[in-house]
Parts: structure tokens; C-alpha cells; sequence
């Protein structure tokens, strides 16, 4: 018997590799699938646009610049997303300052509890 397992992939865009590493092993301790980790824009913007996925979890600031192209890419696609950050909402462009964020340094709680909480709102 083949039972084939659907598991909630996530994108993972962060350019700090110990960082990185702690959000995959966490999120697949969750039973995530994890897609990247992604640490330059414009490979972000590409996978944000071409792959499929159910959520991402986005560092604000990583190599190329700023990540909001890619949650504006997100947004018209309907993938849910967080925006993760050590500035406060003030760094955020007007349009992003409703999106779910996590404060950096961050707890694997609190990153399950964003997750869970994209996911419960997309139902």
C-alpha cells in the first residue's frame, strides 16, 4: 500500500545562513516541507512567481535589497506569508503593515503560532 502524505510546503527567504538553518530544521520538526532557504531577491522574486506553495516566511531586508516585491508578488498570487524582522512596523511600506510578522530573535512557538494562524485564516 502506497500512502502518499500531503504535507504544507513553505518558502523560506532569509539571507542569514544560521538563521536560515533554525527556520528549515524548525519548520520541518512541524511537519512542513521547506522550499529554499532563498537569500537573494531576485531568486525570491522568481520562486514567488513560478513555484507552487502554500506560505512563506520572508526576512525583510536580505541580499538585493528589500523583500517586499516579493509579499506584493504573494499578495496577488493569495499565499499567505509573514514578514520577519528585528525593525519595527515603522520599516514597513504602508501596504505591508498589516501583514503578520514575527520580531526577530524569534521562538520556534511563536513561528509555529504565525504559521497555524496564516493557515486558519486561508480556510
Amino acid at each position: 500500500m502506497n500512502i502518499q502524505v500531503f504535507r504544507r510546503r513553505i518558502l523560506v527567504v532569509e539571507d542569514e545562513a544560521s538563521i536560515a538553518i533554525m527556520m528549515e530544521h524548525c519548520l520541518e520538526i512541524l511537519g512542513y516541507a521547506v522550499l529554499g532557504p532563498v537569500s537573494k531577491l531576485s531568486t525570491a522574486m522568481q520562486m514567488a512567481a513560478a513555484e507552487e506553495f502554500d506560505a512563506a516566511l520572508l526576512d525583510v531586508t536580505i541580499r538585493g535589497g528589500d523583500v517586499f516585491p516579493v509579499a506584493e508578488i504573494l499578495r496577488q498570487r493569495q499565499i499567505p506569508f509573514v514578514l520577519a524582522s528585528g525593525y519595527g512596523q515603522w520599516a514597513l511600506p504602508t501596504s505591508l503593515r498589516d501583514a503578520p510578522r514575527l520580531t526577530k530573535p524569534f521562538s520556534m512557538s511563536e513561528m509555529e503560532a504565525q504559521i497555524s494562524e496564516l493557515f486558519q485564516s486561508a480556510e
